[in-house]
């Protein structure tokens, strides 16, 4: 148990990726085979191919915990992160970008192989708001154990992981090193379960990570069904119950229901004009915990995550605009 005060009020631990956005038909995105709302991984010429197809609206950095910690950050949370990117171009900008956000970054580029490109996600929005990804993994998934800087974990009150970045044997490796490293300083371990299709590949390592790791455990209706393969959310609210002392779920228009323990809140959402819901549950995630790590009651907590989920779903990409302002 550390008896020293953290430096970081939060860690995110996640993939690293450039994300490019474009908005797209129902029938355009119908015509690249993947179910709307999904995250599918592709290799380098499927992602020319898409490319190809589209009109490219904006680049920026992304990536689920990025962008956690971009907007907690912007919320006057001391923050750090940890991924991998490649030693080009990109990897140059996406690192200028989360220190230009005073957000700490202390990962050192991927080194020893030049064939190997920083990450891009495909972010494709169709008129409901909708976002389907397709990644191109590259570097981000070259993240080791190794990679987990020790003194960074342990100096953070909360480490936050990202669920997309369990695919790899040696992420998973990972993610075991900061829980461990995390606990034995005395923190708090944060999940975000990311994707419902990325439960499914790996469902039963995802239900001893949880249950074994995890204080904290964030994830939409749907990867909270898939995790406990249940169809019904109350079911799976009971079963989190008994797995982590501290589960959110988000509920989309709907709002959040936190439970913790036996007790659970229910807290609604305001209605916003939805334009891009890229990023919705790393907003929210980020405002749950930027509450939380000043002691704010758990209800609170939730409403300045849907605060900043509403914010970041108004407008195209997953992080807020120059005027983002939301008091903790």
């Amino acid at each position: 148990m550390s008896s020293t005060a953290p430096r970081y009020d939060l860690l995110c631990i996640g993939n690293a990726i450039v994300d490019v956005l474009a908005t797209v038909s129902a029938e355009t995105l119908a015509e690249f085979g993947a179910a709307p709302g999904s995250m599918t991984l592709i290799d380098a010429p499927t992602m020319a191919r898409i490319e190809e197809c589209i009109r490219v609206e904006q680049v920026a950095g992304g990536g689920s915990a990025a962008n956690s910690a971009v907007v907690a950050a912007r919320m006057g949370t001391k923050t750090a992160y940890l991924g991998k990117v490649a030693a080009d171009k990109a990897g140059d900008e996406f690192t200028a970008d989360m220190k230009a956000q005073g957000i700490a970054f202390p990962s050192a580029p991927l080194s020893g192989n030049e064939n190997i490109p920083t990450a891009r996600c495909i972010v494709l929005i169709t008129p409901d708001g909708q976002r389907t990804m397709f990644t191109y993994l590259g570097a981000c998934v070259e993240f080791t154990p190794e990679d987990v800087v020790a003194k960074v974990v342990a100096e953070s009150a909360i480490t936050y992981l990202e669920g997309y970045l369990f695919d790899r044997p040696q992420a998973q490796e990972a993610f075991y090193h900061a829980a461990r490293l995390a606990h034995e300083a005395g923190r708090k371990v944060a999940l975000t379960l990311s994707d419902a299709f990325c439960i499914q590949r790996h469902q039963a390592a995802f239900r001893s990570f949880v249950a074994e790791s995890v204080d904290i455990l964030f994830a939409n209706e749907g990867e909270i069904l898939a995790l406990y393969e249940t169809e019904h959310l109350d079911e799976a609210l009971k079963a989190l119950s008994g797995d982590v002392a501290l589960g959110v779920v988000t509920r989309g228009e709907k709002g959040a229901v936190v439970q913790a323990g036996e007790t659970r809140h229910e807290v609604p959402t305001k209605p916003v004009k939805v334009v891009d819901t890229t990023g919705a549950g790393d907003a929210f995630a980020a405002g749950f915990l930027a509450g939380y790590s000043r002691k704010r009651p758990l209800v609170e907590c939730a409403t300045l995550g849907n605060e900043a989920a509403g914010h970041v779903i108004t407008r195209l990409g997953g992080r807020p605009d120059a005027g983002f302002s939301l008091k903790v």
